[in-house]
């Protein structure tokens, strides 16, 4: 039985496009910008950012349902295997090869950060102890992660292990390096969890498992939107009123995703949920690009990463007559490069680079995606 489903590949292939958004904002954007702070973002600044909230608690939850998919062709043991040394795989690539020849395009470790290939690799090794375990048990597990974990938004500490289980911070902070955590564990292997739980109602009947994607979806939006309300536990940053009724709105949407909180996950979730309904019958025409990237997300993310710095370091060679700002990241406030002087572009150019981009990935996904259809090697799986 095929492990694929493609629901699953056409929601992780959006998530992925969506992601490229601001990955291209982060190189070409304007330096300095918060698209989240209220007294100087603009609608359309903190909407281009929030947008993107959705790609990698997505791709997290649909990592834990791919996993679980893998079920029909491998058995627990094979899959824990997997899991286990691809997990080991992602987070050397994510310290190595990304870091090195996407993010920076340098080799002097001055700076480096553990992002979400990181994550996702501590993830799939939790998960390859997880999958020995009856599934519903995993799922409680990863539920419970989610929900309590704002019980420890309190605590302060500097200690590398608190940075990299709960909130972001240093693992390694001297003037030489710099090893700084954005993606603390503890929530991300949560979401993973539940994605894997979620994969059990693939085995459901039809109708059956699209009633409950739908009323999913619905009772995680509207739990954000009542817990949000309250006010009182959920996120560590509190909405507050602001100058005008559209700025308070962004204030309510303006949940934490550093680590994710429960209400930054049930707002991104719940209508994740409701998309993978809406595509349960079948995939929409117009987003049958989408399924060939969601095929092969690891390919298209090492990539459209790269494709974006080189786009970057052509167009600061062309303006500037150099470009040796694109291969410094001296320290963190530097990170991932060394702005030039007046360096940065509007969100109109930003958006053209994007769909550029975008448009760039596609046959090489597709023909990666081909490639791996016709051939059964072990290491494509790796990719």
């Amino acid at each position: 039985m095929r492990a694929r489903v493609e629901s699953v590949d056409v929601v992780r292939g959006v998530i992925m496009i969506l992601m490229a958004l601001d990955h291209t904002r982060d190189f070409f954007g304007i330096p300095g910008q918060n698209p989240v702070d209220m007294a100087s973002t603009t609608p359309a600044l903190f909407l281009t950012r929030w947008v993107t909230h959705f790609c990698a608690p997505v791709f997290f939850l649909l990592t834990g349902t791919g996993a679980y998919l893998s079920l029909r062709r491998k058995s627990p043991g094979e899959l824990s295997r997997f899991l286990f040394t691809r997990g080991i795989w992602l987070i050397l690539l994510e310290v190595v090869l990304v870091r090195c020849f996407a993010y920076q395009f340098n080799f002097d470790y001055r700076v480096t950060m553990l992002l979400v290939l990181w994550a996702l690799g501590w993830a799939m090794i939790t998960l390859s102890a997880l999958v020995r375990i009856p599934a519903f048990v995993a799922t409680a597990f990863g539920g419970l992660l989610i929900v309590g974990h704002n019980l420890f938004d309190s605590v302060k500490s500097a200690s590398p292990l608190w940075a990299i289980l709960h909130s972001p911070g240093f693992v390694v902070n001297t003037p030489e390096h710099v090893v700084f955590v954005a993606y603390p564990l503890i929530p991300w292997i949560g979401v993973t969890a539940v994605g894997y739980g979620l994969g059990q109602v693939y085995s459901w009947e039809a109708e059956r498992r699209r009633g409950f994607l739908l009323r999913l979806g619905l009772a995680l939006s509207l739990a954000f939107l009542v817990i949000r309300g309250l006010n009182i536990y959920g996120d560590p940053s509190r909405w507050m009123r602001q100058k005008t009724a559209v700025f308070t709105v962004l204030s309510f949407l303006n949940t934490t995703k550093y680590p994710p909180s429960l209400l930054f996950l049930l707002m991104t979730l719940g209508p994740a949920m409701v998309f993978l309904w809406s595509v349960d019958r079948g995939t929409p025409r117009v987003l049958r690009p989408a399924l060939t990237i969601g095929k092969v997300p690891l390919f298209y993310y090492v990539l459209h990463f790269a494709l974006i710095h080189l786009l970057a370091v052509v167009t600061c060679h062309v303006r500037y007559g150099s470009a040796h700002w694109m291969f410094e990241s001296p320290d963190l406030a530097h990170y991932p490069f060394s702005a030039p002087p007046g360096w940065g572009y509007s969100l109109a150019v930003v958006y053209l680079v994007w769909a550029f981009v975008v448009v760039a990935m596609y046959p090489l996904c597709r023909w990666f995606a081909e490639l791996k259809q016709r051939r059964s090697e072990a290491w494509l799986s790796y990719l």
